[in-house]
Parts: structure tokens; C-alpha cells; sequence
């Protein structure tokens, strides 16, 4: 097996193994934490693949502006969790630290990994202005659809986290 297959593997297991932890966390923060580690392994594939600009697209829209946007969305809603230990608190965070560690160090070996090496797949390149050109005319519906959905969210947060009176 090649650096290349093993980075593959070991980035899809932690894509997977965050997306997992981020399904089945109680605390909102938590999983959203787990959802950006998610994002940026899946970036990293993206790299690993041959396609820096979905790369770069992963880690500006689902990394940056829709983790920020799940954020204020769970700021607004003002869940109050129960304190715990500084024990619990490190057993819950210690995945999150991990994964994130193990992220990192992978995404740095594959931007840092040697120019001329043989690629494990043969690339597929596209410039920017036609990969812009393919979404805005063939797929506009699906991207407005996602859009209005995104907005749809927000106003439905904001409206349950409004609150009408005392809560319990």
C-alpha cells in the first residue's frame, strides 16, 4: 500500500468516525466540534484527490460559514447543560483533541508530501471559473433549494429560541 492509500484510509476513518461522534453527542458544541473535524479530513481527501479548489471550498463554506452558522444557531437557542468534573469535562473532550490532532498532522503530511510523487489516482482537473459555470447553469435549482433550506433554519431557530416566557 502507498503513503498516499494509507492517508486515504486513515482520513476517511476519522471522517467517518467524527461524523459518528458527531451524530450521537448530547452536548450541541460537542457535536459541532466533531462536524468540523469531519469537514476538515473530508477537505483533506478532497487534497489528497487531486482537487485543491473543492479542497479550499470544504474548508471556507462547511468549516467556516455553516459551522459558524450552526453555532449561532445553538448561542441563540441558550441551552444550559449541567456541570460536570474536570474528568468528565476531559473524557468528553479527549476524542474531539485527538481526532483533531491526528487531522492536523495527516493534513500537514499531504500538503508538505513530495511534489513529484505518483499520485494514487489520476486528477481530474477544472479551473474554477468552469466548475462556477457548470453549478450557477446546470445545478442553479438544487443550489437555491440548499439555500432557502439554510434560510428556512435559521428563522426556525430564531423563532424557537425567542422564547415567549420563563423556561422551566
Amino acid at each position: 500500500m502507498t503513503l498516499c492509500g494509507a492517508l486515504f484510509y486513515l482520513l476517511g476513518g476519522i471522517t467517518v468516525l467524527a461524523t459518528v461522534l458527531a451524530v450521537t453527542r448530547r452536548n450541541l458544541v460537542h457535536a459541532v466540534v466533531y462536524l468540523t473535524i469531519s469537514f476538515f479530513a473530508t477537505a483533506a481527501l478532497f487534497y489528497l484527490l487531486g482537487a485543491p479548489f473543492l479542497a479550499a471550498l470544504e474548508v471556507i463554506i462547511y468549516a467556516g460559514a455553516i459551522m459558524v452558522l450552526f453555532l449561532f444557531i445553538v448561542m441563540m437557542l441558550q441551552l444550559e447543560g449541567v456541570r460536570k468534573a474536570p474528568a468528565a469535562l476531559l473524557r468528553q473532550w479527549l476524542p474531539g483533541v485527538l481526532l483533531g490532532a491526528v487531522t492536523l498532522a495527516v493534513t500537514v503530511a499531504v500538503l508538505l508530501s513530495v511534489p513529484g510523487g505518483r499520485p494514487g489516482l489520476a486528477t481530474a482537473m477544472a479551473a474554477p471559473r468552469q466548475f462556477g459555470r457548470v453549478l450557477f447553469e446546470q445545478y442553479w435549482l438544487p443550489v437555491e433549494i440548499a439555500s432557502f433550506l439554510l434560510l428556512v433554519a435559521l428563522v426556525g431557530a430564531l423563532y424557537l429560541g425567542r422564547g415567549e416566557g420563563p423556561r422551566p
